[in-house]
């Protein structure tokens, strides 16, 4: 029987409890995750791909995921992994739109390659890394937005900002 993969793209910077509910329950799912960092030219990000990497490795202990970065086009990204599917989280009705047009777009240039949509969990639908980045600049709490590990993290990096 030939295994079930996705691939679970995105930023991550940084990761927040609403990645990791996902990247959990995708594991429920199907038989490997392969989570892309996502190099994007278009943003400043506030910590490294290296940075990155390594937060997912330390909060992600499993041996049914790998933790890798990506350029370029997702869906060649995806079949070089011998994988179909991209896993997207979906946090309200404001993300579909976007989600919706991305999915389209992938399934345009290869229809073999399909997008699940998650719903992500309610404690969750508000979470952003971004949201978690003002915050955390501006001095607010993010320990119910992200683990004790980005945590230290952020406060790490933005002291030396």
């Amino acid at each position: 029987m030939k295994k079930r993969i996705a691939v679970y793209p995105g930023s991550f910077d940084p990761v927040t409890y609403g990645h990791l509910d996902i990247i959990r329950r995708g594991l429920e799912v199907f038989d490997e995750l392969v989570i892309a960092v996502a190099r994007n030219s278009e943003k400043k990000g506030l910590f490294s791909i290296p940075e990155r990497i390594e937060l997912l490795e330390r909060l992600v202990d499993n041996k049914r995921v790998r933790i890798e970065t990506f350029d370029g086009l997702l869906v060649d990204f995806v079949l070089s992994h011998g994988s179909r599917v991209i896993l997207r989280g979906l946090r309200a009705v404001s993300d579909f739109e976007y989600e919706f047009m991305l999915a389209q777009t992938n399934r345009a240039m290869h229809d073999e390659v399909e997008t699940m949509f998650m719903m992500t969990s309610v404690p969750y639908v508000y979470l952003s890394s971004t949201v978690v980045k003002e915050i955390a600049t501006l001095g607010g709490p993010v320990e119910t937005f992200v683990p004790p590990a980005v945590q230290d993290a952020l406060k790490k990096k933005l002291s030396q900002n």
